[in-house]
């Protein structure tokens, strides 16, 4: 890059638009120009309406920063990072597309539009080209390009894998959620210690990891997503950990592996495609296979390629289906603001900013 582009972080208070922050200091192709939130927060410099609460500390770049409110007069970027509740999102968003800006979004009010990418760049790059279409059909200069649900995230990704070389039929997935998923104040502690909650949230969590693999693991076909043909079935599961979320999986397919080592060396030979290979947040590996009997394990996994990589283990037979195994990824870093970085990344490369 000749000069970094101007980038803004919309719901730059929250826990997510902290991990936006966190990740785009010092990022070779990105410079934060603006930090919007809140009216109650617009004003006040960043450190004195933040409760920073990421265990690494708050940048140097952002302290001084003054927050201005969330509007298009007020946050001028070519790309806008967006880690804005649904609700505000839905209006918010277009809002910023129509004025020229890349919405890269972390929130879900888009993942379903006929031509909004829901990008996993490893799993789906050249789905980014859709927003060609969407530019023409809205009449607008920029775009909304999505990521999707933490949990549908590391999930997809081992799936992609797996579809290409054995073709996937049928997934039963079950969940077990970070807390940081629920933002911040989150969940109290008198609901979730000593607990699990079998319900995450109202937000049709359930649906989203049963829906969304299937538009990122789809053909793009004359500027349409054809859904991949897959039978879900999930269980979504909040726990007491804090980040990084796990899936305990079960696989049925076309044509069944002749043993587990194929399986094993599918999954770690796993490679993004070319044009999403070598961007600055592409994931080193894309999937850390582990051969212990006890991994991956949240606390000593998750930041496995700075967060960006899917660790899978406890890959074996399947009574039912063919094979079983557990899947991890970061859902803050991988499944939620690096995952938008890593988009914005795909459409720059892709010229299409």
């Amino acid at each position: 890059m000749s000069s970094p582009i101007p980038v803004a972080v919309l719901g730059a208070t929250g826990s997510v638009g902290q991990r936006f922050i966190s990740l785009l200091d010092n990022h070779p192709w990105f410079k934060v120009v603006a930090l919007a939130a809140s009216d109650k927060s617009a004003g006040q410099k960043y450190s004195q309406a933040t409760r920073w609460v990421l265990d690494s500390p708050m940048p140097d770049y952002v302290k001084d920063m003054v927050i201005v409110p969330a509007t298009t007069e007020a946050v001028q970027a070519k790309i806008v990072f967006s880690a804005l509740h649904n609700e505000v999102a839905k209006d918010l968003e277009p809002q910023f597309a129509k004025a020229g800006s890349a919405v890269c979004s972390n929130a879900s009010s888009y993942r379903r539009g006929e031509d909004v990418p829901l990008l996993l760049p490893e799993v789906n790059a050249n789905h980014i080209h859709l927003v060609k279409e969407q530019r023409k059909n809205k009449n607008w200069s920029g775009c909304i390009i999505t990521n999707p649900n933490c949990t549908s995230t590391g999930l997809t990704i081992a799936l992609k894998a797996l579809d290409d070389t054995f073709g996937v039929k049928k997934v039963f997935a079950v969940s077990l959620q970070a807390l940081s998923g629920a933002g911040y104040p989150g969940i109290s502690s008198m609901d979730i210690m000593d607990n699990i909650i079998p319900n995450v949230g109202n937000g049709g969590e359930e649906e989203k990891v049963e829906w969304e693999p299937r538009k990122m693991l789809g053909k793009l076909n004359n500027n349409q997503i054809d859904l991949a043909d897959i039978k879900f079935s999930a269980h979504t599961n909040r726990v007491a950990v804090l980040d990084g979320h796990t899936v305990c999986t079960s696989v049925e397919f076309s044509s069944p592996p002749s043993d587990i080592q194929t399986v094993l060396q599918t999954l770690s030979s796993y490679q993004a495609p070319a044009e999403a290979k070598e961007l600055p947040s592409s994931p080193q590996p894309v999937i850390s296979v582990r051969e212990e009997a006890d991994r991956p394990q949240p606390r000593l996994d998750r930041l496995t390629g700075k967060g960006m990589s899917t660790v899978i283990g406890r890959v074996r037979k399947d009574s039912i289906l063919d094979i079983k195994f557990v899947v991890l990824s970061h859902n803050t870093i991988r499944g939620a603001a690096g995952g938008s970085i890593y988009n914005a990344e795909l459409l720059v490369n892709e010229g299409l900013l």
